[in-house]
């Protein structure tokens, strides 16, 4: 135990150095943050602020590999470097052409299909995964492997961009990845998930310094994406699936806000939000500020894992 909260320490001590070094480097190459017309006047301020920060958290990666070089190890830092790429790919063309679309929506979806495939042929075939989904006091939904591949998949790449759709204000996704991050900690019996899990809090805190309102750097999809794909790979290994829908009650919520408001339009014409993800409505409806929305939001995700921890102790 002491062995990971030293590595969670370094970790946190090396992004918080070399943070300023990336800032510098991102403004030098004037990979900055495009702005969405529609945003209000705060958010049109933040034109200009440096992009792809996220970028930083290979520093977890290289820690994680550094100190445990084995197989479970290297599928999860693997996990965060391909879902890295994906977003890399999309913060670089927002950042270089200052294009706030990015790549388009369906290169960002067949890349993680076919990611998540890769990986979960790797679970399956060489990590002793089961194609079964964990329910109550030791029951388990036993499924045929095509359709536990099919339910995976759509799981996975649901979540990872339903934690994508959280990077949206300073701080907001780290505020509410960490508890997240900090569930698999407490539940898993492998030394390797309990390491990185902790290794990435320690980054996560060090980029907060950074990221918090006034953010001097966004960390962008290079990071959001990276963090989604690594905590939906997480919940699969832990086979804790049926917490999801408690666990990343924030994430889809944030998701749930977008596809609503898309289904309300097309019927009626009308938004159903001020602005989606939901993060938006509270600030531009009830005029929240971006500090009393994260750390509301973070109460709820800490609330979340709460309960399910209480559920997995004493019911799973």
């Amino acid at each position: 135990m002491f062995e990971m909260m030293a590595m969670s320490g370094l970790s946190f001590l090396l992004v918080a150095v070399l943070m300023p070094m990336l800032i510098w480097a991102l403004r030098r190459l004037r990979l900055t943050q495009p702005i969405r017309s529609e945003l209000p006047a705060d958010h049109q301020a933040k034109r200009g602020t440096p992009l792809m920060a996220g970028l930083i958290l290979m520093i977890g990666v290289a820690t994680s590999l550094r100190f445990h070089p084995v197989p479970l190890m290297l599928l999860l830092c693997v996990t965060f470097l391909l879902f890295s790429s994906i977003g890399f790919l999309d913060d670089f063309k927002k950042a270089a052409w200052q294009d706030p679309s990015g790549i388009s929506g369906r290169m960002k979806l067949v890349l993680q299909f076919i990611f998540t495939g890769i990986l979960l042929y790797a679970l399956l075939h060489s990590f002793g995964l089961t194609s079964d989904i964990a329910l109550f006091q030791g029951y388990h939904l036993h499924l045929p492997v095509y359709v536990y591949v099919a339910v995976i998949l759509l799981f996975v790449v649901g979540s990872a961009n339903a934690i994508n759709f959280t990077d949206g204000l300073d701080g907001l996704l780290i505020n509410v990845a960490i508890p997240t991050y900090f569930f698999f900690f407490m539940i898993s019996d492998k030394p390797e998930v309990k390491t990185f899990s902790l290794i990435m809090i320690g980054c996560l805190l060090g980029l907060f310094l950074y990221n918090i309102y006034p953010a001097r750097a966004f960390m962008g999809d290079t990071g959001s994406l990276a963090i989604g794909g690594s905590l939906s790979i997480l919940a699969v290994i832990e086979k804790v699936e049926i917490l999801i829908p408690i666990l990343f009650s924030v994430y889809l919520a944030e998701q749930l806000s977008v596809i609503l408001q898309v289904w309300y339009y097309k019927r009626t014409k009308l938004r159903l939000f001020r602005m989606a993800p939901i993060h938006f409505h509270f600030s531009m409806k009830y005029g929240w500020s971006e500090n009393r929305i994260v750390v509301t939001f973070g109460f709820i995700s800490w609330l979340s894992v709460l309960i399910c921890w209480l559920i997995w102790k004493y019911w799973m």
